[in-house]
């Protein structure tokens, strides 16, 4: 199925949308446990010391740093957020993407991108996608589909069959000489599942610049929810002049939260677990913003404080937003949003906040399983990092998933169109896994 085709799809009918992205995997079942959730029980040591799993779990390596490519370039590290998307059904593709900085290795093997050092040198940022046989996961074709970018962190998929990678990188004027940067970069991008080669990159730039994170797409609206990466970050909100076409242009809009003004718990609990709020949305202008000031002086007109706002992902009728240093213990907090979808206002809530390190430490990458658990990647600030995947139930109840036992971070998170399948990143050197097992409910 082509991008093309999704996106007719989503013009369409606001029910050809929902079960575009119900292919997706973006969208997934949040229902009731049947039964009281223990945890999938104690992490089994793996022989080849990289991702310990509960029993009756597994996983598969799909791809992993230097080895080739279909277009001849070797995958690149420095792997972050991801998305699995249909192709058709037979097949699935993940849109992965790369979170490098010049300097950081790879541009020898690149040609042409959104932009270059000195005019010579491609930025080594951008995506690669993995191309699997739906059933049997045999990788198909592998290749690089967006160069030229800077710090390509997370993003998010669509509802018409394409990703939205973020650049976590606002570049300064005096960074656009001719022996430096020849554009600005704090962008999105679009990069169609279905692109086979690399593309030529266009900024979506009435979605603002800035320290962007990830991106959800509510696809009854085709609003598209944004995150930034900032201790002071606010959360955005993207009205398309088109939905599903977000090349042409739209508002950019900041959340305000009636009676609460930062959403941290920094210094006093100002927002209790599980209250619900009334959110408000107002515009923002010059979302180009040159001074990479576009969250304070949205903070300015009243909009909701947020620590460090990371992972982004869709339920049926909810989005999950992690803060990953928020809380009284600076450990993480998860926010549910609930749209109100014109019928009525929006409202959100603090769903769960780590009350310590064991529970939950730094969050970042987050996905809904198809059971309605949430399962998030940990990135861990210490010298000695001991990174997990925490599973936590619609209750609000934080169990171990798997620990990785790289010194690195995990990221991209996402699901299988059916269900079976947990795609995951180590982010260097990079590996790309599938996960599979006994999943409840």
């Amino acid at each position: 199925m082509t991008a093309d085709l999704h996106r007719r799809q989503f013009l369409s009918a606001t029910a050809s949308a929902f079960a575009a992205l119900s292919l997706s995997g973006c969208q997934t079942r949040v229902g009731s446990t049947p039964l009281p959730f223990t945890g999938y029980g104690e992490l089994v040591p793996d022989p080849n010391g990289m991702l310990n799993l509960p029993e009756g779990f597994s996983y598969r390596l799909i791809s992993a740093f230097g080895l080739e490519m279909d277009d001849g370039e070797p995958v690149p590290d420095a792997a972050d957020g991801m998305g699995c998307i249909p192709l058709s059904r037979r097949e699935i593709a993940l849109v992965r993407n790369h979170e490098l900085m010049p300097g950081d290795g790879g541009s020898e093997f690149l040609e042409t991108g959104f932009d270059k050092v000195a005019g010579q040198a491609v930025l080594p940022g951008g995506t690669t996608t993995i191309v699997l046989d739906a059933k049997t996961l045999r990788k198909k074709r592998e290749y690089r589909s967006l160069a030229g970018t800077m710090r390509n962190c997370a993003g998010g998929v669509t509802p018409w069959g394409s990703w939205l990678t973020c650049e976590e990188f606002v570049t300064t004027d005096d960074q656009i000489a001719p022996d430096k940067l020849t554009k600005h970069h704090g962008w999105i991008f679009e990069v169609p599942a279905d692109a086979g080669k690399q593309i030529n990159p266009e900024p979506l730039k009435a979605m603002g610049r800035f320290n962007h994170e990830a991106a959800c797409v509510d696809p009854e609206t085709g609003l598209v929810y944004l995150t930034e990466d900032r201790p002071d970050s606010v959360l955005y909100r993207f009205a398309p002049k088109v939905p599903g076409d977000l090349a042409q242009g739209g508002q950019l809009q900041a959340m305000r939260i009636v009676d609460l003004a930062d959403t941290r718990n920094w210094s006093e609990e100002a927002m209790p677990v599980g209250k619900r709020y009334t959110v408000e949305w107002f515009p923002l202008d010059d979302v180009e913003a040159p001074k990479d000031d576009l969250r304070t002086r949205a903070a300015a007109q009243g909009a909701a404080i947020i620590a460090r706002g990371e992972g982004i992902h869709m339920g049926l009728d909810e989005l999950y937003i992690c803060s990953t240093s928020g809380g009284a213990m600076k450990l993480g907090q998860i926010f549910k949003l609930v749209p109100g979808r014109n019928r009525k206002a929006d409202e959100v809530e603090l769903f769960f906040e780590s009350g310590s390190k064991e529970q939950f430490n730094y969050g970042d990458n987050l996905v809904v399983a198809p059971n309605g658990h949430l399962i998030v990647c940990e990135d861990q600030y210490t010298d000695v990092v001991d990174n997990r995947l925490i599973l936590i139930t619609p209750k609000g109840e934080p169990h171990v998933f798997g620990r990785l036992t790289m010194q690195t971070e995990l990221a991209g998170g996402c699901f299988s169109p059916d269900g079976k399948w947990f795609f995951v990143n180590a982010y260097s050197p990079t590996r790309t896994f599938a996960i599979t097992g006994p999943w409840y409910g």
